[in-house]
């Protein structure tokens, strides 16, 4: 029996107009969106970079229903990613590093959703480390937001 999510996702995949792909042509709304997208990525990176753990938690949804999903555990919350984050790599640049998000494919699922599929690079405290994510973001009044973060690492045995 389908869940009511997986029935409603299901609907969604059925009768959504296809997705447009970053590398493609996509009219100009969607090359907006996506362009709009990639510049808060880039703000996540600069704001890591520099050790600002709130500037980098500004491009996920401030709500108890955001989805944080990494080492075999999922998080919810925006307050719960945030502690998970502030506990792992504190918020200072000595002890965040520096990280690179890669391969950025940004698919546009509507006017108001999309998903980013990425590779993500850590050089902190010496150590490399890395792997890939997903993330589903949604169209806010204040703008795009993660709504779902799937993060792997890189050898991590599932």
């Amino acid at each position: 029996m389908l869940t009511h999510a997986v029935a409603a996702g299901l609907l969604l995949w059925l009768v959504a107009p296809g997705p447009v792909h970053a590398q493609g042509s996509p009219p100009a709304a969607a090359a907006q969106a996506i362009r709009t997208i990639r510049t808060l990525l880039d703000d996540q990176v600069a704001a890591w970079n520099r050790g600002d753990l709130d500037g980098f938690m500004a491009g996920y949804w401030k709500s108890p229903d955001l989805v944080f999903t990494s080492e075999a555990q999922v998080r919810r919350g925006w307050q719960a990613t945030y502690d998970r984050y502030r506990k792992r790599y504190g918020g200072e640049p000595e002890t965040m590093g520096n990280v690179a998000f890669e391969d950025l494919e940004i698919t546009m699922l509507g006017a108001d959703a999309a998903w980013v599929l990425g590779r993500w690079r850590l050089t902190r405290n010496g150590h490399r480390s890395g792997g890939v994510f997903t993330l589903v973001l949604r169209r806010f009044n204040e703008g795009w937001r993660i709504v779902h973060d799937h993060t792997s690492v890189e050898g991590a045995k599932g």
